[in-house]
């Protein structure tokens, strides 16, 4: 998932971006720690022309690119 920290954190049920900005966990990626992002992803989920696609769209885009390279057989 290529998404703003900004979107994240958004969306994070468990607070656990403000606990980590409040220092309770340490290490968290993007708060004290880097975001490293993979080089030459197979598939990479993020935002288009700044929307974020819903759950279901990247969950379908994830399932297409599996059925395509033969690891579900549908």
């Amino acid at each position: 998932m290529n998404m703003p920290l900004e979107l994240c954190e958004a969306r994070d049920p468990k607070g656990l971006y403000k606990l980590a900005r409040a220092g309770k966990i340490k290490g968290f990626t993007g708060i004290d720690d880097p975001y490293e992002p993979p080089i030459n992803c197979e598939i990479e989920l993020k935002q288009d022309n700044g929307i974020c696609p819903t759950p279901t769209l990247m969950a379908g885009k994830v399932v297409t690119y599996l059925e395509d390279k033969g690891f579900l057989e549908c």
